[in-house]
């Protein structure tokens, strides 16, 4: 029923805004005889019809996901735009459409109980740039629709003047016979005034952000994962502090999420006790419900992706592989391993060293300069990840990290000091770790990133390390199936379009970094609800990673929000300081 009411609400708004912009489509018997009336409301009913035919169509997103806001607005705008209609255009059939679909809503009131979604500044400044530019668009078709009216011949440059003069509630340089100017004037007008009063309302609002993660919440997942942290390899990326936590009835299981573009995207298993996985999974999937959000689980493992599925009835698609290394089994020597091998060794004889420790054994000038070098040499103006990123270095509470750095001490001393790569590691259980982030400077030597693997798989057994988790490779089996003899034409132009891809989100170069180091591979899956909606999951991935982003460019954010310091950290150094 949304999607039907929604449809008819689409339906009204564009016969509104046709009934604001088009003279043919307004023209009706009484037309006449109403134009000559004292006090006819023509130009103000113009522009009632198109604004509330504008907001209709906004609205009819919002009415397709339930919400419940958007039912509400609907059930205002539509008796102002029946009275539009009337008192116009003096339709009868469009006043009965218009009661029509408010007499189907409150109807089925009871379907539209959507909370809101989280708000951000970032919507009012999308409204004004979108709105403005279909007030601009639409502005031109107004001037334009009155070709008998127009006095003169004016150009497409003066028709656009008047639009924007139009919007900001001035006369512009197009005039017309008689009423016409009244009825495009106030028409513009009421665009103006739709997109400031919207704007206004968007940034004035106040923030709710789509997921934090509280103290309680962080004390509670920690805790968890000290219990059974060893089971997932992502775990510990559940501490990321922009993402929030819904746990199960008993405490002793959570799911992670982050809510972006009405998708409330998880990432890998939840935490915790599996036989408590069935609670956290319904308490999911209720705050999915109350908001018409779209569940979906990014990552999670083999046993995970059954749970899911056998919880909720939704289905689940392999997505890729995690690499692995058992670091028991790890080695140099071999012929498989030549290639990493001498990238090495050539490396080492440059003069370059490594370190590797954990994060509570640096001190704290030298955790601060691996910190600012890390965020410096971001090769984007945003902190890429979400399911396998932690998004932070040296926090007090993550002390059992692992950091391995490489140095060149007879290098130009720099703003960091001989530092030249920094591989950051999270905990995976007791005896494992996993691949957070990996960074270097551009002018070291390639291979850095080699080098800081190798020297943190050799430096495991002494820090009570036996598994190493690499990282992701998306669709890393149709990679290795597509380039094998024998491969089907369907499987090599699948492999085809992902060598493509892979210009621009490494695909394939990930999976072949990934699999130099000889590892074992565990399949991750995606579950989703339907097919239908594996497009819009994938954008809002994208967009939780970082790929898609709307954030300030780089330069704008610097000495603000980029380098503010945690505030455990700045509570701490001011206890040092006392």
């Amino acid at each position: 029923m949304p999607t039907l009411v929604a449809r008819a609400c689409t339906l009204v708004g564009l016969l509104n805004v046709a009934a604001g912009v088009f003279p043919r489509f307004r023209h009706s018997r009484m037309h006449a005889i109403a134009e000559v009336l004292p006090g006819a409301l023509g130009p103000f009913a113009a522009a009632l019809a198109l604004s509330s035919g504008v907001l209709l169509l906004l609205l009819a997103h919002g009415l397709r996901r339930h919400k419940r806001r958007a039912w509400r607005a609907a059930v205002v705008l539509l008796p102002a735009g029946a009275v539009a209609q009337f008192a116009y255009r003096h339709s009868v059939i469009g006043v009965l459409i218009s009661l029509a679909l408010l007499t189907l809503l409150l109807r089925h009131r009871g379907e539209f109980a959507a909370l809101p979604d989280p708000r951000s500044r970032w919507r009012a400044l999308a409204n004004f740039v979108l709105l403005g530019a279909g007030s601009i668009v639409l502005g031109l078709v107004i001037v334009s629709a009155h070709p008998g009216k127009v006095i003169g011949d004016p150009g497409i440059t003066e028709r656009l003047a008047h639009v924007l003069y139009g919007l900001f509630g001035f006369e512009g340089p197009v005039d017309y016979y008689g009423r016409t100017s009244w009825t495009v004037a106030y028409s513009l007008g009421a665009l103006g005034l739709l997109t400031a009063i919207t704007t206004i309302y968007l940034a004035f609002r106040p923030e709710h952000p789509a997921a934090h993660l509280t103290e309680d919440d962080e004390t509670k997942l920690r805790a968890l994962l000290d219990k059974h942290g060893a089971r997932d390899s992502l775990g510990h990326f559940a501490l990321r502090r922009d993402k929030g936590a819904v746990f199960s009835p008993s405490g002793k299981a959570a799911v992670t999420y982050r809510v972006v573009s009405g998708v409330m995207l998880a990432s890998g298993d939840p935490i915790g006790d599996v036989e408590a996985w069935p609670g956290a999974i319904e308490r999911f999937m209720d705050e999915a419900k109350a908001h018409s959000w779209t569940p979906a689980v990014m990552g999670c493992s083999e046993t995970g992706g059954e749970v899911w599925t056998r919880e909720t009835g939704l289905d689940a698609l392999e997505l890729g592989d995690e690499a692995v290394v058992d670091v028991v089994d790890f080695s140099l020597s071999g012929r498989a391993m030549r290639n990493v091998r001498q990238m090495v060794k050539r490396i080492e004889r440059n003069g370059y060293e490594t370190r590797v420790r954990r994060v509570r054994d640096l001190g704290e000038r030298e955790l601060e300069r691996i910190q600012r070098a890390a965020d410096d040499w971001r090769g984007t103006d945003t902190e890429r990840g979400f399911s396998m990123a932690l998004g932070r270095i040296g926090d007090p509470g993550d002390g059992d990290c692992l950091i391995a750095t490489a140095h060149k001490a007879d290098a130009e001393p720099g703003p960091y000091g001989d530092l030249k790569a920094v591989l950051h590691f999270v905990p995976w259980g007791k005896d494992g770790v996993s691949l957070d982030l990996m960074r270097r400077d551009r002018a070291a030597d390639p291979g850095m990133n080699e080098l800081l693997i190798v020297a943190a798989l050799q430096a495991a057994p002494k820090l009570g390390i036996a598994r190493v988790s690499l990282n992701f490779a998306m669709f890393r089996a149709a990679l290795a199936r597509g380039e094998k003899i024998g491969a089907g034409p369907v499987l090599r132009a699948w492999r085809g379009l992902l060598v493509f891809l892979s210009r621009w989100f490494q695909i394939e170069s990930l999976y072949k970094f990934n699999a130099k180091f000889r590892p074992r591979w565990e399949p991750r899956f995606v579950v989703y609800r339907s097919s239908k909606d594996l497009p819009r999951i994938g954008f809002a991935a994208m967009q939780a990673e970082g790929f898609v982003t709307l954030a300030l460019p780089r330069f704008l954010r610097r000495g603000s929000a980029q380098r503010r310091p945690c505030p455990h950290r700045a509570a701490e150094r001011e206890v040092r300081a006392a």
